[in-house]
């Protein structure tokens, strides 16, 4: 394979796609964990506010 006037071998375009895949599945597997602990923080937040903690702290500070 030649890109750009170099001669590139095939096993090494494979590394590469290789490496692309493993460092693109390593990005998705951490943002996935990022949405999970946002999405767990919000189900906090909503179970919450359902139960009144928001509200008793309020009235207790004012």
């Amino acid at each position: 394979m030649e890109l750009f006037g170099i001669t590139i071998p095939l096993w090494g375009v494979f590394i590469g796609i290789i490496l692309l895949v493993i460092v693109a599945w390593k990005l998705i597997k951490f943002a996935l964990k990022v949405l999970l602990v946002i999405i767990v923080f919000f189900v906090v937040l909503i179970g919450l506010d359902i139960t009144g903690v928001f509200s008793w702290m309020q009235g207790l500070f004012a």
